[in-house]
């Protein structure tokens, strides 16, 4: 294991912070972004679910294209840097436009959402995303400083995540309430991560490849689309983790949207949304902190993963309980600690990509970390689209009217099944993918076995 040392302690930070940037508009589109358009806008949930699937098939194409993109980038900031910093701005300006839908007829709100929605993630996120999430492998090559900078990063997403969900209705209401209200909600958020993201990428340096311990890629060396694509699927752990990030942001994409209905109509009351949110994300900020201590305990990512895990399903059991029964009491305690449970696995998963990624290098001597962290992006946005996009029509499904005073019991059945049962079958999920998992033995293996060749 490499022991040396690459970054202050301020530059974790600052990397950290940059989840902050991009948690600005992540969490107000998953969360908001369907109840804004039902009730503000008056839109049909299942078109809006069919149109966010649309959506996710041109953005699961840009992430491996950019990933490649990037890979091939020459600049005097590096390679991630330049790509992370630019493309904010692009974030920024559609996040906004995708809260200012015009009165101009229901079919074209359909087609404005639709335009400004995938410009927004198959664009100018899928470039700051796959490029922050890539940095983690370019600023530090020492694998304790990138579980170190995962924790670090989804604290910040964790805060600003729980700063979002526990302050977003109430300052729509503020700022007048309905379209108004969300425009301007929308318009701080997009200043807010416009201004972070910049000192993120400001605050921390690429390392020259002269500088690692490992030779990369000459860099006069260029990987096709198609040959990077290959090397992909040449990696069994690629596969795995891209299923890993799927099926945690659908899960995540279909609970945090839903959220704000659950409280509404089957608790009584939407205010609760703040307060769940805090008891699910406080202690996720908690266990964050103590992951790197936690994986040195355990002695591998991937034990800590599969005993954590285990004790978030059997939490999340509890929590159906004790929602079936409206028991609140017990429902905050169980949310505490399922997500508490939960939180290593997130704060892991950029570790355990640039451990993939150094299996590529293992055993095909061949470095692709941008084409190899598009799955983080793929995950992030695919699946939290597609996890929007069956909320959409499984509320449809339900009978739910956004317009309606009162919800039929079909769509206040529907909604708990989504906020609370959904849980527990991805968590089951989870567990399974985890289990196969074992990049890290993989490569201990491999060095092993090829130090004993070099002696002989």
């Amino acid at each position: 294991m490499n022991e040396r040392k690459y970054l202050k302690w301020y530059q974790k930070v600052a990397y950290g912070s940059g989840d902050m940037a991009a948690n600005c508009g992540y969490a107000l589109m998953s969360s908001f972004i369907m109840i804004y358009l039902t009730n503000a806008v008056g839109l049909n949930s299942a078109i809006i679910g069919v149109l966010m699937m649309i959506s996710k098939t041109f953005d699961g194409i840009t992430d491996i294209i950019f990933g490649n993109i990037m890979d091939r980038t020459k600049s005097k900031m590096g390679k991630a840097r330049p790509w992370m910093l630019y493309a904010q701005i692009g974030v920024s300006i559609t996040l906004l436009l995708s809260f200012c839908i015009p009165d101009v007829g229901k079919t074209m709100q359909y087609v404005y959402f639709f335009v400004f929605y995938t410009a927004y993630n198959a664009i100018f996120f899928t470039a700051n995303s796959i490029s922050y999430a890539a940095l983690a492998a370019k600023i530090t090559k020492n694998p304790s400083e990138r579980v170190q900078l995962g924790s670090i990063r989804f604290i910040f997403a964790t805060f600003t995540t729980l700063v979002i969900s526990y302050n977003a209705m109430g300052l729509v209401e503020r700022f007048g309430g309905g379209a108004a209200g969300w425009r301007m909600v929308a318009l701080i958020f997009s200043l807010i991560a416009l201004v972070v993201n910049t000192f993120s990428v400001l605050m921390v340096k690429e390392v020259p490849d002269e500088e690692t311990d490992v030779k990369e890629t000459s860099s006069d060396e260029k990987i096709g689309f198609v040959e990077s694509f290959k090397l992909l699927f040449k990696n069994p752990y690629f596969i795995i983790i891209l299923a890993i990030y799927l099926v945690n942001y659908i899960y995540s994409g279909i609970t945090q949207g839903v959220g704000v209905y659950f409280m509404q109509y089957y608790m009584g009351d939407a205010a609760l949304l703040g307060t769940f949110s805090l008891v699910s994300l406080i202690p996720v900020m908690i266990i964050l902190s103590l992951t790197p201590i936690l994986v040195k305990k355990c002695g591998s990512m991937w034990k800590m993963n599969m005993i954590s895990r285990v004790i978030s399903l059997i939490m999340g059991i509890g929590f159906v309980i004790a929602a079936l029964n409206k028991n609140l009491i017990l429902m905050l305690v169980f949310a505490f600690f399922r997500n508490m449970a939960g939180g290593p696995l997130t704060g892991t998963l950029n570790a355990f990509v640039a451990e993939t990624s150094d299996y590529t290098w293992r055993t095909q001597k061949k470095r692709i970390d941008g084409v190899m962290f598009s799955c983080s992006s793929i995950g992030v946005k695919v699946g939290g689209g597609l996890g929007s996009a069956i909320l959409g029509l499984m509320l449809q499904a339900g009978g739910f009217d956004g317009t309606a005073a009162v919800q039929t019991a079909g769509a206040i059945n529907m909604i708990f099944v989504l906020y609370a049962v959904i849980p527990v079958i991805f968590g089951v999920m989870l567990l399974a993918l985890i289990w196969k998992l074992r990049v890290e033995k993989a490569n201990r293996e491999w060095d092993a076995a090829h130090a004993e060749g070099e002696k002989a």
